[in-house]
């Protein structure tokens, strides 16, 4: 990975993990990300903080600024994980393919694909559409 889409993943992988906490799918990633942040030698450290990270985030009840002050801290350790170990920002990349499907994705030749929507998920009030190579289009 280069160092802007390391930089990317810090800011959307930090978002996207807060986001992972809140769902159900937490349960079955949340080994993975510890792992991730321990390194093998602090899994369980890792494991424990990230499980603090997620009492505050279910507990904001949708609180945006809680919400931030989270996805903040988060974006803070994926920095310092990333400039000591630039090759957890594929990791975690992976891990977030596998969990989040459609907003990490791998295309043909080895391109990195994050797709992010910040704030509202409408723009003048219509729709907001990501697409890659849509074909055949016709005005």
């Amino acid at each position: 990975m280069d160092a802007e889409l390391v930089q990317e993943m810090v800011r959307s992988g930090a978002t996207s993990v807060a986001g992972l906490m809140a769902t159900a799918a937490w349960n079955q990633a949340s080994s993975r990300i510890a792992r991730l942040f321990g390194r093998g030698e602090r899994d369980e450290e890792a494991s424990a903080e990230l499980e603090v990270i997620r009492a505050e985030v279910l507990e904001a009840d949708g609180d945006e600024e809680v919400l931030a002050d989270q996805a903040a801290a988060l974006r803070n350790r994926l920095r310092a994980l990333f400039r000591t170990n630039p090759q957890a920002a594929e990791e975690l990349f992976d891990i977030l393919r596998e969990f989040l499907p459609g907003q990490f994705e791998k295309a043909p030749g080895g391109t990195y694909i994050i797709n992010t929507i910040s704030g509202s998920s409408t723009v003048n009030s219509d729709l907001v559409i990501q697409a890659g190579i849509i074909h055949d289009m016709r005005h």
